[in-house]
């Protein structure tokens, strides 16, 4: 048997089993708090040791950790800038380099083509020049033809070459023949056969004269 003594508190109301007024139900129950768990820094993050980063990736996070120089960065992307600044400029010279060649080769075309069709024409000319020697174009509509014709050449800067006594030079003189001559001193044009022409600082044709060199 129970001893009724041992269900006395010491106040000395005895406890009756069963009561429901001091009964607790289970979800009434308070869960106590328990002590403070200190967490330590340098515990490995989630998934441990066993992660998936790979050797790049975990380099790159140790350095995040470790703190990169700002200004070793900030070199890295001078250097950058200043590569591409140097390509650009390159690439901006080659460009302007090229325009210039290609005008410069669209010009030198341009004067061929012009040379070409004006030293076809040249024997047209040479016909006006011994008219105008034998008189035939001081009046009529020739005259006119005759200035409208030269006139046309001379937009295109053509200008006649070989002139009786000037220096003979080689550049621009075809010599037909020498003439010794008592007195000279230097070779020098004696006479004009056939005019030359230039057209600009291109000479389409020599002059042929005849030469006075010294006796």
């Amino acid at each position: 048997m129970t001893d009724p003594k041992e269900n006395v508190p010491e106040d000395g109301e005895p406890q009756v089993e069963g009561d429901a007024t001091n009964a607790q139900e289970p979800e009434d129950l308070v869960e106590a708090e328990g002590p403070d768990v200190e967490v330590p820094t340098d515990a490995p993050a989630a998934g441990g040791p066993d992660n998936d980063l790979s050797p790049e990736d975990q380099a790159l996070l140790d350095d995040a950790a470790r703190g990169i120089e700002e200004d070793k960065l900030s070199q890295s992307d001078r250097d950058l800038v200043a590569d591409m600044r140097t390509d650009m400029l390159r690439a901006q010279a080659e460009l302007v380099n090229f325009r210039k060649r290609v005008e410069r080769d669209r010009e030198a075309n341009r004067d061929a083509v012009i040379a070409e069709v004006v030293r076809a024409l040249l024997p047209a000319l040479d016909d006006l020049t011994r008219a105008e020697a034998h008189g035939d174009l001081t009046e009529g509509p020739m005259q006119v033809i005759g200035q409208k014709i030269r006139g046309g050449f001379e937009k295109f800067k053509l200008v006649q070459i070989g002139e009786k006594g000037e220096p003979f030079d080689p550049n621009v003189h075809e010599a037909i023949v020498q003439l010794p001559t008592p007195g000279a001193t230097d070779q020098t044009v004696a006479d004009v056969v056939e005019p030359g022409y230039k057209l600009g600082d291109r000479v389409l044709r020599a002059a042929k004269v005849a030469v006075a060199v010294p006796a």
